[in-house]
């Protein structure tokens, strides 16, 4: 019922929206601290505004079909809605910003909060943010909205490795600081974090993205361990490298002052780029994440304690003109590499590799009408091999999706 009232509640503040005067809205001015750097992800979106209210709106849809086969068996055609996602801003005050943005997933099984914070900007190279917080791990994170990419799945590396979307309550700072062509900026938050289920799951297997079933992280901290993310990146013209951190105990080791356990670990880092060819225009942006989990020793050995894997889109644009009535259209063919190892090491008794992982490979072809909207053909070609290193399952199919921002 609570999920019904939301999506209640949204639907007619929408149809408000729709009923209003077109001559009324306003794209939002710019927010003075964007100059493309993924930590200016979260702002850096279109929005649009009513006459000169203080709040800004918009949002981004995404859709899509797959026909995929394993092993020459498949479930047939299939046709999703992944997500629509609404965002709303307003200036409090010439320093003081709020932003909060609302997920619903799989035509509205799931509706999330994934961000929601004020910010503070006392000087560039100090501000405060508190509230939601996407924690900033690598750049996918950060810089997630559907009409960015060129494919129509997220990358394995960022959903099934580490938790893409990834949010909690907390506070921080960050700053950032330019000289000419350059630009630094720095992150640093402290919020709660994960539990027990990334080692006691369904997947059977060490899996971070577990603790994003944990709802009470939006209320308390499960062992009373804050969650450290840092975050540092250097930007040159339209060229980013970015190395991160994440850190912090994530299980249970204590309960009404009782010691249940010791107290253990899990760090993650990461690094991230984003590069453009100058001569042919190649868009090339990528991460690699390494993840070190202290799992129990009475845990068999298919629970890992290191993981690793990552992801590089190569983005080649063909050519811009006016094409069937769009102005500035752009025709680009691209391709995803990516790899995820979720049990690196060897079997104690055998010494042979442990193979949990998978890799993939995803030709595409899309089409931008507009810079905000992207119209995706992929074929997605995977092998994922079970710890036993058995023979790999062949994964293909066929992908077609739209995304746009509203």
């Amino acid at each position: 019922m609570r999920h019904l009232y939301s999506i209640t509640l949204l639907f007619c503040t929408l149809s408000t929206w729709a009923q209003m005067d077109g001559s009324l809205l306003k794209k939002a001015p710019k927010d003075s601290s964007i100059t493309g750097m993924n930590m200016d992800a979260v702002y850096n979106r279109p929005f649009l505004q009513v006459g000169k209210t203080p709040v800004a709106v918009g949002g981004y849809i995404e859709a899509d079909y797959q026909y995929m086969g394993e092993d020459g068996l498949t479930e047939g055609h299939s046709f999703r809605i992944p997500r629509l996602t609404i965002f709303m801003s307003s200036a409090v005050h010439q320093k003081i910003k709020f932003l909060t943005e609302l997920e619903l997933e799989e035509g509205g099984k799931e509706i999330a909060i994934e961000f929601a914070a004020l910010d503070f900007n006392f000087h560039p190279l100090f501000n405060l943010r508190g509230g939601v917080i996407m924690n900033p791990i690598g750049a996918f994170n950060q810089n997630h909205d559907g009409p960015k990419w060129e494919f129509v799945d997220r990358p394995l590396s960022a959903e099934q490795m580490l938790p893409a979307t990834w949010s909690n309550v907390g506070f921080g700072v960050y700053g950032k600081h330019y000289q000419n062509d350059w630009a630094f900026g720095y992150e640093g938050y402290l919020t709660n974090g994960f539990n027990n289920s990334i080692i006691e799951n369904d997947q059977n297997r060490t899996f971070l993205p577990a603790s994003k079933t944990n709802a009470d992280r939006f209320e308390e901290t499960n062992n009373g361990e804050p969650l450290i993310t840092l975050k540092t990146a250097l930007r040159y013209k339209n060229n980013e490298i970015g190395f991160s951190y994440m850190g912090g105990i994530y299980n249970t080791h204590t309960e009404d002052g009782l010691i249940l356990e010791n107290k253990r670990r899990l760090d993650v880092w990461a690094v991230d780029f984003n590069v453009t060819l100058p001569l042919t225009k190649t868009y090339l942006v990528g991460e690699y994440a390494w993840i070190w989990v202290d799992v129990p020793s009475s845990y068999s050995q298919q629970f890992g304690n290191r993981q690793h894997g990552g992801f590089i889109d190569i983005v080649q644009p063909l050519f811009t003109r006016t094409i069937l009535g769009f102005n500035n259209a752009t025709l680009n063919i691209a391709c995803r590499l990516e790899y995820v190892d979720w049990n690196v090491g060897s079997f104690r008794e055998t010494g042979e590799n442990i193979s949990d992982d998978i890799w993939a490979i995803v030709p595409a072809v899309s089409f931008r009408p507009t810079a905000q909207t992207v119209i995706r053909l992929n074929y997605r070609m995977m092998k994922q091999q079970d710890i036993l290193g058995n023979p790999p399952a062949a994964i293909a199919g066929i992908q077609f999706g739209v995304s746009s921002y509203f």
